[in-house]
């Protein structure tokens, strides 16, 4: 089951975001669920992840503070607020789940049900 990202779009430079994902139905099978962003010319990289139980949250550096991870478990759904958006955080958003924890949260080769993303475009 591919996992439907959404909400992305064109802001400015210091503006805000939210973006969310429609997580599987069913509730076993995975442990973590994800952000990660791909500008062109540019390899997948991580932005954030968080347990299914929602008790631990990881992020990259570079969107420490500013970005926010959050779930709804009952709605099945995954969100990440953005703020002090610049031109760095341009990029394809895509969501995904994982089974793996610790250090390979960060490593986007450990999930799957990689849906089609959506486009943030930061303008200066």
């Amino acid at each position: 089951v591919q996992l439907q990202a959404s909400g992305g779009g064109l802001v400015q430079a210091g503006g805000s975001l939210r973006l969310s994902c429609a997580a599987p139905g069913r509730t076993d099978g995975f442990s973590a669920m994800g952000w990660f962003r791909q500008a062109p010319g540019k390899e997948r990289a991580f932005v954030a992840a968080i347990r299914r139980s929602g008790g631990y949250k990881y992020y990259a550096d570079s969107v420490q503070g500013r970005f926010t991870i959050s779930r709804d478990t009952a709605k099945n759904m995954l969100y990440l607020q953005m703020s002090s958006l610049n031109s760095e955080d341009t990029a394809m958003y895509y969501c995904a789940v994982t089974n793996v924890v610790l250090s390979g949260i960060r490593d986007w080769t450990n999930y799957k049900n990689w849906g089609q993303g959506t486009q943030v475009t930061v303008s200066s």
